[in-house]
């Protein structure tokens, strides 16, 4: 599993998400290789310690989480100024020269190597990638076992995997960069240039704009490529096939799981899986900040709409990846903004997400009339078959009628 982490965490250099923070490591490419190496193992350790620290539910968890948000937005911010203006760079620094934590990218003192790994640290709080195939699991298995070892090893055993795909890209763009070292014109502009796309890109994330501009992206290619990882690797062939499969579609796949254990329902009072009886359910496991259920949303609001006069109840299990998703008014002003209209469970305690041994967002299990799983699909795609097993499930639910 060590070695599918790793290999998951160098995909992650093709998924859209992390292109917000692409900036921000592009900015050392003018450093020397210990400084680079340096911010990078700064990203990875407080990635591996953030994500191990957001399966726990308590609440100063959640605060120090978005706590240390806002400060690395500050912390990008002030770097992007002096980037852009070395003189101001230097003016800033002054008052951190004996914390050893000067910003000025050119500094040669004893600052230098903890100025880097503070930039690590604090694109570290700002990376969120995708949560593929591999990211899913590891995150499931941390949040149903509480954060422990092995799972903070798994985080970073892909976060290494990160750090070497983009570290891969960093040192290439400082090669480009020491060949243009005999204009130095062309430096400073591009020493500049750097300065503003940081600083465009923690204007980006600080007003949430960057979720609108990758709300058009897809990942479905990337999770295409981690599923083939995870099917390729011996050791976890057996188990993690049956998983992530993207799609089964079986006479009976079991009783549909409990959906009891909700800590709120948005839009229905409590449903139950006896008040679901004769009805046809798609149960849609998602989270307000993961990219991919975004793309999915459309499908499954159009398909609740669509369905409903037909027996089709749709119904959003919200279970949280990472801590501010656990805030239930946070969840609340989310469903209200998406134009969500059918009921949503809030699963803060994995308790639904355990009943169906689920691990992936977004998720979509249909269930029979009868009670029975018919269908699962993981991920994105797939829209045109997940409508026709709709319909399919519907017309069986007319049958016994006619």
């Amino acid at each position: 599993m060590f070695l599918i982490a790793f290999l998951g965490g160098i995909l992650t250099v093709l998924s859209p998400c992390i292109l917000p923070v692409v900036p921000f490591l592009f900015a050392g490419v003018k450093r020397t290789r210990s400084s680079i190496l340096l911010t990078l193992g700064g990203m990875v350790l407080t990635f591996a310690l953030i994500s191990s620290l957001a399966v726990v539910s308590s609440e100063w968890v959640v605060q120090a989480n978005n706590t240390g948000r806002q400060v690395a937005l500050v912390v990008m911010g002030l770097f992007a100024v002096s980037l852009i203006s070395a003189r101001v760079g230097d003016v800033m620094a002054r008052p951190f020269v004996a914390l050893g934590n000067r910003l000025d990218p050119d500094s040669r003192n004893l600052s230098g190597p903890l100025s880097s790994v503070m930039i690590g640290v604090a694109t570290g709080l700002l990376w969120a990638p995708c949560a593929g195939p591999i990211l899913g699991v590891i995150l499931t298995g941390a949040m149903l076992q509480g954060a422990n070892a092995q799972t903070s090893l798994l985080l970073l055993a892909y976060g290494l995997g990160s750090a070497l795909s983009l570290g891969t890209l960093i040192f290439a763009g400082r090669g480009l960069v020491n060949r243009l070292k005999a204009s130095i014109p062309v430096t400073g502009w591009l020493r500049r240039g750097t300065g503003v796309a940081v600083l465009a890109a923690a204007a980006v994330i600080s007003s949430g704009a960057d979720k609108v501009l990758l709300a058009g992206t897809s990942s479905e290619a990337v999770s295409s490529l981690e599923k083939g990882v995870m099917e390729t690797v011996p050791k976890v062939v057996d188990y993690f096939v049956s998983k992530v499969k993207a799609d089964t579609m079986d006479n009976a796949q079991g009783a549909m799981p409990s959906i009891n254990g909700a800590v709120e329902w948005l839009n229905s009072p409590a449903l139950t899986n006896e008040s679901l009886k004769g009805k046809v359910v798609l149960v849609d496991f998602w989270t307000y900040d993961c990219i991919n259920c975004q793309h999915t949303l459309p499908y499954v609001k159009d398909w609740a709409k669509k369905y409903e006069k037909d027996g089709l109840v749709v119904i959003g299990v919200h279970t949280p990846e990472y801590g501010f998703e656990r805030i239930i008014d946070n969840v609340k002003e989310q469903v209200k903004k998406l134009g969500i209209t059918y009921p949503v469970a809030i699963d803060n305690n994995y308790a639904i997400w355990r009943n169906f041994d689920n691990q992936y967002w977004p998720a979509h299990y249909l269930i029979d009339a009868k009670g029975q799983v018919r269908y699962t699909h993981f991920g994105e795609g797939s829209y045109d078959t997940q409508e026709k097993v709709i319909q399919q499930l519907l017309e069986e639910a007319k049958a016994p009628a006619a």
